[in-house]
């Protein structure tokens, strides 16, 4: 089972909110998930995302593999990520 750590959309049109969900690669975005670890908000001044860390670092660990958006906001958060691990674009 290949695990991604990503965003799953939510709100209403054009007022976005996101989940940080770890879920199976073949699910759909906003289907089916293992866990949810976190939020983001874009339309937010400050305080855009929470993360609970710990969990981040264990799904991390397990070999789940966070997409390029998640990536960045784990390292604001202080979660480091391995380099050259990120998940880029779709179909992957």
């Amino acid at each position: 089972m290949a695990l991604k750590i990503r965003l799953a959309r939510g709100g209403r049109t054009k007022r976005p909110f996101y989940r940080i969900v770890v879920a199976e690669s073949s699910a759909p975005r906003d289907g089916r998930f293992v866990e949810r670890i976190g939020t983001y908000n874009p339309l937010m001044e400050d305080n855009k995302s929470t993360l609970n860390a710990e969990r981040a670092q264990y799904w991390l660990s397990n070999g789940a593999v966070p997409t390029e958006r998640v990536a960045r906001l784990m390292i604001q958060h202080g979660v480091e990520t391995k380099r050259g691990k990120v998940a880029t674009g779709a179909g992957q």
